[in-house]
């Protein structure tokens, strides 16, 4: 079984983001970056199915400016097999990266896509099952659990209610979710080991996707900041600020 996982490069999430100054979105010069959590859930994934014995070959893909390719060497240090980077400095919206991965899929015809839930820069939650509508295939999102078997994939996956359990026909697609596994740390040999696997760069032309932006960000604001707390006397006049003064009774 080839499985095909996407990564994105994002600020790293221990970075405080900053918001420019002439608001028109969030500081990325001199950002630490890295790839996303959720993606590395999914590159952990795959790599485990492949040590069980359920995969056969791990084909990594990102989509974004060169400076991506770290982000590819990452996940072939944990334990894939080659990367494939889509080069465009263009900004990367669900819908066109769902076709992107769709004319990958096609080329790679792999049995199982993994990725993450979501990119924790725009929190999106939608390449997955835009995904899965444009190839028609079966899907199981914010996975916790998957057992792969013959010719199905069984995916437990985190509901409102609690968890359910779906049986997919391969192939399918999986978004996973934080308990679906902690990611390994990359030992220093398989670190080396990653520069000598291939990369191979692609031109969004070639593969007829339109990067044009569908949706546009107006303006960007930082959130206002908490206001101190206050003490009060009685229950009486904590009834009244909550009724009056937040307007949440």
């Amino acid at each position: 079984m080839k499985i095909l996982v996407a990564v994105k490069r994002v600020v790293d999430y221990n970075v405080k983001v900053r918001v420019k100054a002439d608001q028109t979105g969030v500081e990325l010069a001199n950002v630490k970056m890295s790839m996303n959590p959720f993606d590395e859930i999914a590159v952990e994934e795959a790599v485990r199915l492949k040590e069980a014995g359920k995969a056969t070959e791990i084909v990594v893909v990102s989509i974004g400016p060169a400076a991506a390719q770290e982000t590819i060497r990452t996940a072939l240090a944990m334990g894939a097999d080659r990367g494939i980077l889509v080069q465009t400095d263009a900004e990367t919206q669900p819908l066109a990266v769902a076709k992107t991965l769709k004319a990958l899929v096609e080329k790679e015809q792999p049995q199982l896509v993994v990725l993450g839930k979501q990119a924790i820069d725009d929190d999106s939650n939608q390449t997955g099952q835009m995904l899965a509508a444009l190839l028609g295939w079966a899907q199981g999102t914010f996975a916790s659990k998957v057992v792969p078997a013959d010719g199905t994939v069984a995916v437990t996956r985190e509901v409102d209610g609690g968890l359910e359990t779906v049986s997919l026909k391969l192939p399918a697609i999986v978004t996973t979710d934080l308990r679906l596994n902690e990611p390994r740390y990359a030992s220093l040999p398989n670190i080396m080991k990653a520069k000598k696997k291939p990369i191979e760069t692609v031109d969004p032309a070639a593969l007829g996707v339109d990067f044009s932006p569908r949706v546009k960000t107006l303006k960007v604001v930082e959130p206002p900041k908490r206001k101190g707390g206050v003490k009060v006397a009685s229950v009486q006049e904590l009834v009244a600020k909550l009724r009056d003064e937040a307007r949440v009774i």
